[in-house]
């Protein structure tokens, strides 16, 4: 995975969100939740025995970001497009506070952490384009 790690990494985390959207919203919630912790310890292992902060090769971080993104997000591809392009702009891009946590945050948390404001940063706007044509959160909520 020599180039654009972070890119396949999603693009691997994105193949398991059609799985992830079949459960109910709060089993997908708790999903990110476990998903998270378990990247916290697993991206902190992997880092120190490599002896490199956020080697290329971690990319859980990117299968917890896309999958934060794309929870409660409309059905459909041009959705699940729309989400990982998002989540790539924040994740590249890393407007503050991002790009502080990601300076700022070591080891499993701060590889973590990056991701998950970056997924959290796309999910909010894939919810606001969502949204402009009535298929965002509340809609979400009752489907």
């Amino acid at each position: 995975m020599r180039k654009a790690p972070g890119t396949w990494g999603t693009l691997a985390g994105l193949l398991f969100v059609p799985l992830l959207q079949l459960l109910p919203h709060w089993g997908y919630g708790l999903v990110l939740l476990l998903g998270s912790l378990f990247g916290f310890w697993l991206c902190g292992k992997v880092a120190r025995e490599l002896g490199v902060h956020d080697h290329e090769g971690i990319v859980w971080d990117e299968f917890v970001g896309i999958w934060i993104t794309l929870w409660l997000a409309p059905d459909g591809w041009a959705w699940l497009l729309l989400g990982f392009l998002l989540f790539r702009l924040f994740d590249i891009l890393k407007p503050w506070p991002i790009s502080w946590v990601d300076r700022q945050m070591h080891g499993g948390f701060g590889i973590m952490l990056d991701d998950i404001l970056a997924g959290l940063a796309a999910w909010l706007a894939l919810q606001a384009i969502a949204g402009y044509w009535g298929l965002g959160l509340m809609a979400a909520w009752f489907v």
